[in-house]
């Protein structure tokens, strides 16, 4: 049962290329409101990103991620890539796995890309599979605390907020990220 409803969930948020324009512009719009309001409440509840907003060349934020499973699980999500403040691109995050798991999850996670390259690597590639590419540092509000712009050298940082459900293991290795058109 499980894995019907994760398949349907998937292959639900598979939409056919041949939407209308009209559709494509108010998908992007909801994107582009979720993606603002989850920003400005990750950075009011995490006042150190700041260091990493400030200084990144892009910024991918996925509001809202549902990750469910047993045994199987699978996690989809949307969002948007920023570069000075404007919307650049729409990208999808999808994962499968399998292993010892069991619950529902909702989550959304912020990328800081700091450089250059590591955009042009999200932009060329056919999808980017997160732990293959740029260097990521996944942070929590500890390391954080503890980082500067000398001793933070890494090509991508990632900062998982707004948690809730009931989900055993999370984390982003092993998530496609891959251009969207809404």
């Amino acid at each position: 049962m499980v894995i019907a409803v994760l398949l349907s969930m998937i292959l639900g948020f598979s939409m056919p290329v041949s939407m209308a324009v009209a559709g494509e512009s108010v998908e992007a719009a909801q994107i582009d409101r979720e993606v603002d309001a989850s920003l400005k409440k990750f950075l009011e509840d995490t006042p150190e990103a700041e260091l990493f907003r400030k200084d990144a060349r892009g910024i991918l934020v996925f509001p809202s991620i549902v990750k469910a499973g047993f045994m199987f699980g699978g996690q989809y999500g949307k969002g948007a890539l920023r570069k000075n403040g404007e919307t650049v691109g729409y990208y999808s995050t999808v994962a499968a796995s399998y292993g010892l798991q069991a619950g529902v999850q909702t989550f959304g996670y912020v990328m800081f890309f700091m450089n250059e390259k590591s955009l042009e690597y999200l932009n060329e590639s056919e999808g980017w599979e997160v732990g293959v590419g740029p260097s990521i540092v996944v942070m929590d509000k500890g390391m954080g605390k503890n980082l500067t712009t000398t001793t933070g050298r890494s090509d991508v940082y990632a900062f998982i907020f707004n948690q809730q459900g009931l989900m055993a293991g999370l984390g982003l290795q092993g998530s496609k990220i891959t251009r969207i058109h809404p």
